[in-house]
């Protein structure tokens, strides 16, 4: 395939450079005015105000549990194998008769089941794969870390009971 060059003619006050500046320097005062004298300020001051994100956004992942502390994944494999990132990872188990006490019996429940949230991309295709509802995403975007080793989550850090997306 050959490339086509697409070139602009400039002008004469367009050696100088005098619009761009004249533009750059518009939008500036404009905001300066309405940040002075109107208080209408854009920036947000972060720890004491939160941005509200839409209902859709896509944050920090969570293991669905019931009343019993029990997790609703089957470790079925599915968010494991369907991740782009391959930042899940699963390791089942035989789940004891007595824990299933609910509806359908459940056979197999992680051992394990990892996400390493600096390799995640916040796709949410693991959510949309997952059968039994178990693995969902929050709303939660306060995700800084001090080392990698904190941004691994495991089982424990990830079983929440369901409240919405908060």
């Amino acid at each position: 395939m050959a490339t086509k060059v697409v070139t602009r003619k400039e002008g004469y006050w367009d050696k100088f450079y005098l619009p761009a500046l004249a533009v750059g320097l518009k939008v500036t005062i404009k905001q300066f005015y309405k940040t002075l004298f109107k208080g209408q300020a854009t920036t947000i001051q972060y720890p004491e105000v939160k941005r509200n994100y839409s209902q859709r956004f896509r944050g920090m992942h969570f293991i669905s549990v019931d009343e019993n502390k029990t997790e609703n994944c089957t470790a079925c494999y599915l968010c494991q194998t369907v991740c782009p990132a391959e930042c899940i990872t699963i390791i089942a188990e035989e789940r004891d008769p007595e824990e299933n006490v609910y509806g359908v019996r459940k056979e197999k429940k992680p051992k394990s089941f990892d996400i390493d949230a600096l390799r995640c991309c916040f796709c949410g295709m693991c959510e949309e794969a997952c059968p039994k509802d178990a693995i969902k995403l929050s709303r939660n975007y306060e995700l800084a870390t001090t080392s990698r080793a904190e941004a691994f989550y495991d089982l424990d850090h990830l079983k929440r009971e369901v409240k919405g997306r908060g």
